[in-house]
């Protein structure tokens, strides 16, 4: 079945098979986060985990926390968060910024408001297949200026991971990812390809817009779509705002998923283990014996 668009007939395009409203929740330490991956009624979408939409306004945040066994992708919509490690790593996200981390064997963080007000962005987990699971911790950050993005006929995109409209970002990933922020003036169509074995989604953050198909029921803000096979998106703006969101897909892992709040292996046995690694500060966690974040130094003051 073919789709007519202006610019020609587009042979394979991806529907939208599912749509999810992200409603407020508690997380952390009284942040508020909108969560659709990782939710009960959609517990993992492979090779996603979670997808948070956060908003935090000081003294509210994430302190210290362990991660095992796959990637965060933090990417800052407004304000800015501080970040710190039992690792030494610590810095400041603004809005604009990423920081793909890479939790490998084992990290303890923190995440904290850095600026008056309310502090958004977008949080991604990233599965990690098995042989990438036990390795070294690592971080990849780039600054908002950096980030590589394009412009073209209403259309504009910023490319945290992947590659659109010719523009291309030097993040490495172990687990291949596209992660594109679009943003479409008023009467804008975009068609952007997507591997056709990957699973993907988009998320809106602002404005409605309508994906896959130009009958297809308009989404608006805080909605993720599940697509469905296909090897490229459509997305149309006829609105009379501008139109955000953002499109994320990955190559399937297909091996076994079994998560434990911030942990996530592959059997129940590598979990347990994981447990007693952290609770004995051992093979990865060494350093969280003795680590505690200036954040969480605060709150206990």
């Amino acid at each position: 079945m073919s789709e007519r668009k202006s610019e020609g007939v587009v042979a394979n395009p991806r529907f939208v098979v599912k749509k999810f409203l992200a409603k407020p929740q508690h997380e952390g330490v009284g942040a508020i986060v909108r969560r659709t991956i990782g939710r009960l009624d959609l517990k993992y979408f492979d090779p996603f985990i979670l997808l948070d939409e956060f908003s935090v306004t000081a003294p509210a945040g994430f302190p210290d926390h362990p991660h095992r066994g796959f990637e965060t992708v933090t990417y800052m919509l407004q304000g800015a968060v501080t970040h710190e490690d039992f690792e030494g790593h610590k810095g400041t996200i603004k809005a604009g910024d990423l920081q793909w981390m890479t939790a490998g064997k084992g990290i303890v963080h923190s995440e904290m408001p850095a600026s008056q007000g309310t502090q958004k962005g977008l949080q991604l987990w990233i599965n990690l297949s098995s042989k990438y699971k036990m390795i070294e911790p690592k971080y990849q950050e780039l600054q908002s200026k950096d980030v590589a993005g394009a412009a073209k006929d209403g259309v504009e995109v910023r490319v945290i991971a992947g590659e659109a409209m010719g523009a291309q970002s030097p993040v490495y990933t172990r687990t291949p990812t596209m992660y594109l922020d679009f943003t479409l003036k008023p009467g804008a169509h975009v068609q952007q390809p997507v591997p056709p074995t990957w699973n993907a989604f988009v998320y809106v953050l602002e404005g409605e817009g309508v994906f896959g198909s130009l009958q297809a029921p308009v989404a608006t803000p805080h909605h993720l779509l599940l697509l469905g096979s296909g090897d490229r998106l459509q997305a149309w703006n006829n609105s009379s705002k501008p139109l955000r969101f953002v499109l994320v897909g990955g190559e399937p892992l297909n091996e076994p998923v079994v998560q434990f709040g911030p942990f996530v292996m592959n059997t129940q046995e590598e979990i347990d283990q994981t447990i007693e690694d952290y609770n004995c500060c051992i093979n990865g966690f060494e350093k969280a014996k003795h680590w505690r974040s200036l954040a969480m130094a605060d709150l206990e003051f």
